[in-house]
């Protein structure tokens, strides 16, 4: 027989009540911006039923490939929490669980070794998903390190082997710096021109606590912070110690190139 997920059980010959025990809800595995499949402990529904997702595009009913399961698909929209809710017809809920999306992370493998970054979707998300851009389109693959000022950042995104200007391949964003993430050692922030709003493909990052690159106020309206090094700020050092100078039209170049040489989502 089906097992059918209901309000309540009606007793046989008492009359009385009682509630089911809640079915099972899993997930196959949750990724910021990815599809993700929901499976619920059942093999159908009462008339009315609805399920439904936070920080999850339009829920649709999918072949479900788990047996004694019905399974949904969406497309995850927001790092944090998410809450998968089952309501019957008469508006209650009757099944809900909570799940965790955890913010990107990216693995930037350079000449000097790897470090992992992670993105902070929630308060920064058109510079995260600006920056996933790029990483899908692999775009910083063979990309330099052309900005290196020990004590203060390091900067990629913009230059390949000259270093030669590469042509970024997304619209500039708005900046997004009163998002309350301070530029603090470690962290990840959009470089710019003196435009506020020009912020395209480069990035970089924080050597020390550059508190004076926050936003101050209208006409100081600093530089977004995204993100931040998880693992592996000592290749970030690495990188800050080597010899510098003048080189393409450019000061602070590393004299002998820090390449890019892939940067993939692991997260």
């Amino acid at each position: 027989m089906a097992t059918t997920l209901t309000a309540t059980l009606v007793g046989c010959g008492g009359g009385a009540t009682s509630d089911p025990a809640p079915p099972s809800i899993q997930s196959g595995g949750l990724t910021y911006g990815k599809q993700a499949t929901f499976y619920v402990g059942i093999t159908s529904v009462n008339p009315g039923t609805t399920f439904s997702a936070t920080h999850c595009s339009t829920l649709q009913s999918t072949p479900s490939n788990v047996a004694s399961y019905l399974a949904y698909t969406c497309t995850i929209n927001a790092a944090g929490a998410l809450v998968f809710t089952g309501t019957d017809a008469t508006g209650k809920v009757i099944a809900t669980q909570s799940f965790t999306v955890p913010n990107p992370q990216i693995l930037v493998a350079t000449s000097l070794g790897s470090f992992v970054v992670e993105l902070n979707q929630a308060k920064a998300p058109i510079s995260t998903d600006n920056f996933l851009r790029y990483v899908t389109d692999g775009f910083y693959k063979d990309t330099l390190f052309h900005r290196v000022i020990a004590n203060f950042v390091i900067q990629a995104g913009g230059f390949t082997k000259g270093p030669t200007p590469k042509t970024a391949t997304s619209p500039a964003i708005p900046l997004e710096s009163q998002n309350g993430l301070s530029n603090l050692r470690g962290t990840l922030a959009m470089a710019r021109t003196s435009e506020p709003d020009s912020a395209t493909s480069q990035f970089y990052i924080n050597l020390k606590d550059n508190t004076s690159l926050d936003y101050a106020n209208a006409q100081n309206p600093g530089y977004a912070v995204f993100g931040s090094v998880v693992a592996g700020l000592t290749v970030v050092d690495s990188i800050a110690a080597v010899q510098t100078g003048a080189a393409g039209g450019l000061t602070d170049v590393p004299l002998v190139d820090v390449t890019i040489t892939n940067v993939a989502r692991i997260q």
